[in-house]
């Protein structure tokens, strides 16, 4: 059961994480007035897929990302040829529905060779029925069927390139700014949950016991304070104390500790746990806490998040000046990390989904072809220069970056993999 816990709150981290990222994207290109064909979940094979106004929501088989698929980021419809055959279906003197395929098979349909079609601007068909020539005005939501599959168009101003600048960045900057809050309100509901380091602490406390342990089975809880061990004073020197208890295999520790206002002494014997040198008693030393009030919360988050974006960046700086490949975790990584915290309960998975969220928000404003920073370098050069750059080109640089991500991702996965292998 608690493996099946630890599954689900690993999924469920992640999900959120994504979520977030892309409901980002999504809610601000829609108030562009940008069509957003898919909001998708994972890749891979689709698990459930239901459609909404104008979008398709789905949900994929691989928790490791998502996407907001706009209208005019990809080649949009099949094009239409002057002179081909087609079928339509119109209503209210607009054609709602326009059919490539199966046009025999087709009902109440309007049949006839295309004489000019635009369904970007001005959206107007002109059709050779039966010799005459037909006129007709499409619809702006209306759907393009072929190969069974139904697609809405997208008339230009429904696009992502039709939008402002300021539009577009938004569009994009919103999915990492979207990670940023979620880290933030995490980082709050950390602080509520676990409190704060108390200033100028006296002694360690135990933070954790774990199961099976010396520790558990000596009833030892969390939260009790540690007074002395073998009548020496511990302070807050965990090193310290691991020391001893790593010196003290299989002999007897005397224990003094306290419980609220009650003071005891207790017998404790270190033992050898495999894969790790000396005595181990199965608790987790930290510093004693108090609780934080709601307007401390929020300077407490802000410091977490700032420290963190430290840490971040000292690590990119570590990968780009020592770069080695068991330095990078890929997702198998990430979900085992994730898997051996959830085991430490809801405040330490919290507090990971924090860190999590952040550093996807930072890593999505690099710079890297691919990612939601590059797209942003190039708008900026598109706002200096008073014209976007040539879209093949800028289609080129994130398709190259991106396969360079996925052959980097193959990597990492197959390296996180042979570690699982060998222990």
């Amino acid at each position: 059961m608690e493996t099946i816990q630890v599954v689900f709150l690993t999924v469920l981290m992640f999900f959120v994480i994504v979520t977030v990222h892309e409901w980002g994207h999504y809610y601000f290109a829609k108030r562009a007035g940008i069509l957003v064909r898919e909001f998708a979940i994972g890749f891979g094979p689709k698990l459930f897929s239901y459609k909404r106004n104008e979008t398709q929501f789905t949900l994929r088989l691989l928790p490791f990302g998502g996407y907001a698929r706009m209208a005019g980021e990809d080649p949009e419809l099949v094009e239409i040829q002057e002179g081909q055959t087609i079928a339509v279906r119109s209503a209210d003197d607009q054609v709602k529905m326009i059919y490539l395929d199966q046009l025999d098979n087709r009902k109440n349909v309007i049949r006839g060779e295309v004489i000019s079609i635009d369904m970007e601007r001005a959206l107007k068909l002109q059709l050779d029925v039966d010799g005459e020539i037909q006129e007709y005005r499409i619809h702006p939501q209306a759907m393009l069927v072929s190969r069974g599959k139904q697609t809405q168009i997208a008339p230009k101003d429904r696009q992502f390139g039709s939008k402002t600048v300021g539009q577009r960045a938004l569009a994009i900057f919103a999915g990492p700014l979207m990670n940023f809050i979620l880290a933030f309100v995490l980082f709050a509901v950390y602080a509520q949950m676990a409190g704060v380091p108390v200033e100028n602490p006296k002694n360690l406390v135990i933070g954790e016991v774990l199961e099976g342990g010396a520790a558990d089975e000596a009833n030892l809880q969390k939260g009790d304070i540690i007074e002395t061990i073998n009548g020496t004073a511990i302070g807050t020197d965990s090193q310290k104390m691991v020391s001893m208890i790593a010196d003290s295999k299989d002999k007897p520790m005397e224990w003094t500790l306290r419980r609220g206002s009650d003071t005891f002494n207790i017998t404790i014997t270190p033992r050898a746990v495999e894969g790790q040198e000396g005595g181990k008693v199965g608790i987790v030393p930290t510093l004693p806490t108090r609780s934080v009030g709601f307007v401390e919360t929020f300077k407490v988050s802000g410091v977490a998040m700032v420290d963190t974006t430290k840490i971040i960046f000292e690590g990119f700086k570590h990968l780009i000046n020592q770069f080695n490949m068991d330095d990078i975790g890929g997702p198998v990584r990430t979900f085992e990390v994730t898997g051996q915290i959830a085991k430490q309960g809801i405040e330490q998975l919290t507090r990971w989904a924090a860190i999590l969220s952040l550093y996807l928000g930072i890593f999505n404003l690099l710079p890297i072809p691919a990612l939601d920073g590059s797209r942003l370098v190039f708008l900026g050069i598109e706002a200096l220069r008073g014209r976007p750059v040539d879209p093949n080109r800028e289609g080129m640089v994130h398709f190259v970056g991106f396969a360079m991500l996925f052959v980097l991702m193959l990597a990492v996965t197959y390296n996180d993999i042979l570690r699982l292998i060998n222990g």
